[in-house]
C-alpha cells in the first residue's frame, strides 16, 4: 500500500506511476486550455505563436511543430546540465498532441470578435494555470521552457529571471511571427497575464510552487529498476 508520503516523494514504482498518469492527465487538461488560448483567435501566446509558425511553413500537425520545439529544448536543457525528470518527456509529448485532438473534434469554435476572443484566452489561461499545478505536484519535473529559462537566467549573471524569460519570449514571438504564426492582442495578453493568473490558482490551492522538490530522471530509474543485491 502506498502511503501520502511515498506518494508524494515518489519512494515507490507505483507512487511514480501514479504521478506520471497524474502528470499525463493533467497535462492533456493543460491542452485544452492552450488549445483555447489558440481557438481564441486574436493572436496566440508567444510559443505558440511559435509551433503556428512552423505546422504553416512546413504544412504539419501543431502537435508535431510542438514536439518538434518541446524536444529541441530539452536536448538544450541537457547540455545545460539542468535537472530532467520523467513529467519532462510527458510534457513533451502530450500537451501538443492534445491540441490535435481538440482541433480534430472541433471542441470549440474559433472566436468571432475581440470580447469572445480575449474570454476564451482568459479562459484558457486559467485551465492552463489550474493544470500547471496538478501537473507540478506530481513533483516529476518542470517544463522544458521553464527549465531553460532557469538554466538561462543561472548563466546570465545579474540579468534579471524576469528579463530573461522576455528575452526568450520574445524571440520564440519573433521567430513564429517570420514563418507566418498569428500575432496580435492575444499574444500581449498571454505574455503580460499568464504569470498573474497562475499566481491567483497557485494562491487560490495554497499551493507553493518553489516548496515542490522535483525528482529527477536517475533517481526515478533508480526507484523503478532497482540495482540486484549481491548475493
Amino acid at each position: 500500500m502506498t502511503n501520502m508520503k511515498d506518494l508524494r516523494d515518489n519512494r515507490t514504482p507505483r507512487a511514480i506511476l501514479l504521478n506520471a498518469l497524474l502528470a499525463a492527465v493533467s497535462l492533456f487538461a493543460n491542452g485544452f486550455g492552450v488549445y483555447l488560448t489558440i481557438q481564441a483567435n486574436i493572436g496566440a501566446g508567444p510559443w505558440d505563436v511559435l509551433n503556428l509558425g512552423l505546422s504553416k511553413t512546413f504544412g504539419i500537425l501543431y502537435g508535431t511543430a510542438s514536439i518538434s520545439v518541446s524536444v529541441t529544448i530539452l536536448i538544450i536543457d541537457i547540455l545545460l546540465g539542468e535537472p530532467i525528470g520523467v513529467a519532462m518527456f510527458i510534457d513533451a509529448l502530450v500537451v501538443g498532441k492534445a491540441v490535435d485532438f481538440f482541433n480534430a473534434i472541433h471542441a470549440v469554435p474559433a472566436g468571432n470578435n475581440l470580447v469572445t476572443g480575449i474570454l476564451m484566452m482568459l479562459g484558457g489561461l486559467v485551465v492552463v494555470a489550474y493544470t500547471q499545478y496538478t501537473y507540478m505536484i506530481a513533483s516529476l519535473g518542470c517544463g522544458p521552457r521553464d527549465t531553460l529559462m532557469v538554466g538561462l537566467a543561472k548563466r546570465a549573471g545579474k540579468i534579471p529571471i524576469g528579463l530573461v524569460s522576455i528575452a526568450l519570449l520574445g524571440t520564440a514571438t519573433l521567430v513564429g511571427w517570420l514563418l507566418g504564426g498569428p500575432v496580435g492582442v492575444g499574444t500581449l495578453i498571454c505574455s503580460f497575464c499568464a504569470g498573474p493568473i497562475m499566481q491567483f490558482a497557485f494562491t487560490t490551492v495554497h499551493f507553493n510552487a518553489t516548496g515542490i522538490r522535483h525528482q529527477r530522471l536517475r533517481e526515478s530509474l533508480k526507484v523503478l529498476l532497482p540495482a540486484k543485491s549481491k548475493s
